[in-house]
């Protein structure tokens, strides 16, 4: 299982701006103007484009000196996540009742560095349902697709079997994360909890589509019409 972050498990916009403003201004000595929003972008492609649309050009150090300095902005904002951002209705209930099908490993694919992806998910006690180390995440410089591979690989070398779309499930809330499964080779579950419209993710390939994850049993069925309990113990 490979949950999307933003806007699927938690919303905190405010504290992510926030870090991306101070970031910008270590690394360009400028305040920022505008930000690029997400849509499922990786923050990689959004620390790229936003340089562009504020008048800088990219260097090759931009990037890495980019994404050290967000880690340590947001690091130093972690306090504020649970009093301005909030957990998504029934994010913890989905990952707890997912987690206990037979065979399940939890972990997430998301645009958002893994630090900070760590910061979000602690911050509302979520992180104790997921396995860090097999996600994909946004300093890895890859399309969603090659990432959702990425982590099917670390996967197979820490659990020894191939994942492939029988015994692989996203979920995620953005028409970019519908189309990095439909690639990448796995499952869909769409939640129309994000910037996408319950239309758009069916539009785009969802094998299912959710309002949001409010109805843990709905997830939970949602996940097993998608495999098998002999993929998921394969896994």
């Amino acid at each position: 299982m490979l949950w999307n972050v933003d806007l699927t498990l938690v919303d905190v916009a405010i504290v992510t701006r926030d870090a991306y403003a101070e970031a910008f201004r270590v690394v360009t000595g400028r305040p920022l103007v505008k930000l690029v929003p997400p849509l499922g972008r990786p923050d990689s492609e959004i620390v790229f484009e936003t340089l562009a649309v504020n008048g800088i050009v990219a260097e090759d150090d931009h990037l890495p000196k980019f994404l050290a300095a967000l880690a340590m902005a947001f690091a130093d904002r972690r306090g504020r996540l649970t009093k301005e951002g909030r957990m998504m209705p029934g994010a913890r209930d989905a990952l707890r009742s997912v987690g206990r099908l037979d065979g399940v490993v939890q972990t997430v694919l998301t645009g958002t560095i893994k630090s900070n992806a760590v910061h979000k998910l602690k911050a509302f006690g979520l992180d104790k349902y997921v396995d860090f180390d097999l996600g994909g995440y946004g300093e890895e410089v890859y399309p969603k697709a090659t990432l959702l591979q990425v982590a099917q690989s670390r996967a197979k070398q820490r659990l020894g079997t191939p994942f492939t779309a029988a015994n692989t499930v996203v979920i995620g809330d953005s028409t970019r994360d519908v189309q990095a499964a439909r690639i990448g080779g796995a499952a869909m579950i769409g939640v129309a909890s994000g910037r996408s419209m319950a239309a758009e993710l069916r539009e785009a390939g969802a094998d299912i589509v959710l309002p949001d994850l409010s109805n843990a049993s709905e997830v939970v069925a949602a996940v097993a019409s998608l495999t098998t309990p002999i993929d998921r113990k394969a896994g």
